[in-house]
């Protein structure tokens, strides 16, 4: 199941190049975007956690995306100490401008596909969501 899993991932990635270039949104930033779009505003310090990256790296990669526009950092009404992140405008567009390309790309492909296999993988969907969500509560709880 994990040869799979790393497979589909590595496809999933190399093919939205082709669609998306890599140098309008980097993976690392789309992770990130994804969670601000979901969450906005979220702490830092939770981003990295949930990314389970160093908070200087996440530092980082929220500075470039400030710069881009993507997000926005403010202090944290809660904890003046730390900083909360949100989602812009723009950051909200690019995200869906590279959900929808992905979204081209996996329904390319499954086109591809027999009918069988095709309902087979949608109907497998709901269980891989939840398979997902119990992994990350997993992470969380560690």
């Amino acid at each position: 199941m994990t040869a799979v899993v790393t497979r589909l991932r590595r496809a999933l990635r190399a093919s939205i190049r082709t669609e998306y270039p890599w140098e309008q949104l980097p993976m690392a930033q789309v992770e990130l975007l994804q969670v601000c779009a979901e969450r906005s505003p979220v702490r830092v310090s939770e981003l990295a956690a949930r990314q389970r990256l160093a908070q200087s790296t996440v530092s980082g990669l929220i500075a470039q995306m400030v710069k881009a526009g993507l997000v926005s950092r403010e202090v944290d009404g809660a904890d003046r100490r730390a900083a909360a992140v949100s989602a812009t405008a723009i950051g909200h567009e690019r995200l869906a401008a590279w959900t929808r390309a992905h979204e081209r790309r996996l329904e390319h492909a499954l086109t591809a596909l027999p009918e069988a296999e095709r309902a087979a993988i949608r109907a497998a969907l709901p269980a891989l969501s939840r398979l997902a969500a119990r992994l990350e509560d997993a992470d969380r709880s560690e």
